[in-house]
């Protein structure tokens, strides 16, 4: 089962399914994982009382979560590797694991997670024993399939809402665009790129920068533009392949579908979210997934901060049974 909403949108959706149409698919962040929902998209009225907490499984890993130590001298290292290899960037990870966790509510968690992210993508599925509670903005791609027109985002740099942007967000934000650009200049022909000015985007008590893209594409392109979009600098750093080897090298976990993306085809769009600001939910425990981009000028206790922050767009949302 399945049920989403898509940003500005208090519609439900779910998938009839009943067809082999590819509707909705969870790519994992080294796209070896593929969670398939085949069928119709239709507007739910509500959640099937079968989705509770009684049909999540039991937690039987041996993970154990990053202290706050271990990740500070896991930062330390990540800065050095980006100032040996003049790196603009390397994104690092980590779960947040709480264990013996009370029983939740699935149907109010993702109320309470759509009412406070109105302008996000936001979803609760389970299948096969995998539970993913989620709500995020970063747009991948989306594609319109009457007019052609591609559009994405550079979405990066986090500092909570009261804050003013420093030199660090703004080098870590550029880097994004920059990727981007080029890669949609491969598929440009005739059409030209727009590009919006860089503004913020706020997130609940957090914001980033952003710069949107526009441009019009061929539909046989679509795929191989997502295919060297993802994983953007966003989620993983500059050059890609270089860090996507150092994330495998130093993460004490596998991503799974965190900073992986989602596709959902409907009759009008194909569009691609970023799977950011997720947990993975047991019946006796949440993995949270937070991370964020490493600089030469990073500070260890703020970049380990704005990990806490990220954490609470999901947890502060949890609705426990009483």
């Amino acid at each position: 089962m399945i049920y989403f909403k898509f940003p500005f949108n208090e519609k439900m959706y779910s998938i009839e399914e009943n067809s082999d149409k590819k509707s909705v698919i969870f790519k994992s962040f080294d796209q070896a994982e593929s969670i398939n929902f085949n069928g119709n998209i239709f507007e739910a009225s509500n959640i099937d009382k079968r989705l509770s907490s009684k049909s999540l499984i039991q937690e039987e890993s041996d993970f154990s979560p990053e202290s706050h130590h271990e990740y500070l001298e896991k930062l330390h290292k990540v800065i050095k590797i980006v100032k040996e290899n003049n790196l603009q960037k390397l994104v690092l990870s980590r779960r947040k694991i709480f264990k013996d966790f009370s029983e939740i509510n699935l149907e109010q968690s993702f109320k309470n997670l759509c009412q406070s992210y109105p302008n996000a993508f936001r979803y609760l599925f389970t299948k096969n024993g995998n539970t993913w509670i989620g709500a995020f903005s970063e747009v991948l791609g989306k594609y319109n399939k009457t007019t052609h027109e591609f559009e994405t985002m550079s979405l990066a740099g986090t500092i909570p809402v009261s804050e003013t942007w420093s030199t660090k967000e703004i080098e870590e934000q550029k880097p994004v665009s920059s990727y981007i650009r080029n890669v949609l200049q491969k598929f440009r022909k005739d059409s030209e790129i727009w590009e919006s000015e860089t503004y913020d985007h706020i997130s609940g008590n957090i914001k980033h920068l952003r710069t949107d893209f526009k441009l019009k594409i061929s539909a046989e392109d679509l795929d191989a533009i997502i295919e060297e979009l993802h994983p953007t600098p966003a989620v993983c750093g500059i050059p890609k392949d270089f860090c996507k080897e150092k994330i495998q090298e130093l993460e004490k976990f596998p991503r799974e579908l965190y900073a992986g993306f989602i596709r959902i085809e409907t009759d009008e769009f194909i569009q691609y979210f970023v799977n950011l600001r997720c947990a993975k939910l047991y019946r006796d425990a949440v993995h949270l997934f937070v991370g964020g981009g490493i600089t030469a000028e990073s500070d260890p206790d703020k970049e380990w901060m704005e990990t806490e922050l990220k954490s609470e767009a999901v947890l502060k949302n949890l609705s426990l049974l009483s």
